[in-house]
C-alpha cells in the first residue's frame, strides 16, 4: 500500500491509502476526497484534478507531457512549478508518503 497525504486549501489534512499502479486522481476519487473533481474521468481533457506536489516527491515524477502542460493552462487556480494533473501521476512505491496540496477550487 501507498500512503498519500492531501492538504486542502484550508490546511485540513486527509490521509489515504491506495494500491501502487493507480493514478493519483483515481486514488483520490476512490477515497471520496473532496477537492478533486475529475470531470473528464482522467482522459486529459480538463484541469479539474489540478494538484501541487510537495518536494521531494515532485522531483521523482516524470516530466509532464505537452498535453498535460497545455491543460494546466485551463486550471481555475494559479499553477505553480510543481502543479500536475493528478490523472497523470502514476503511483509507485517510491511515492509512499507523498504530500499533495489541493487548490482552493477546481472550477
Amino acid at each position: 500500500m501507498i500512503s498519500i497525504r492531501f492538504i486542502h486549501a484550508d490546511q485540513t489534512v486527509q490521509d489515504i491509502q491506495t494500491t501502487p499502479g493507480h493514478s493519483l486522481m483515481k486514488a483520490a476519487v476512490d477515497a471520496n476526497l473532496k477537492g478533486i473533481e475529475a470531470d473528464c474521468g482522467g482522459s486529459l481533457t480538463c484541469a479539474t484534478c489540478h494538484v501541487m506536489i510537495d518536494a521531494p516527491w515532485a522531483a521523482l515524477l516524470p516530466p509532464p507531457v505537452p498535453d498535460e502542460t497545455d491543460m494546466l493552462d485551463f486550471a481555475s487556480s494559479p499553477v505553480v512549478p510543481t502543479s500536475r494533473l493528478s490523472c497523470q501521476v502514476r503511483l509507485t512505491p517510491e511515492l509512499d508518503g507523498m504530500v499533495v496540496r489541493l487548490p482552493p477550487t477546481q472550477h
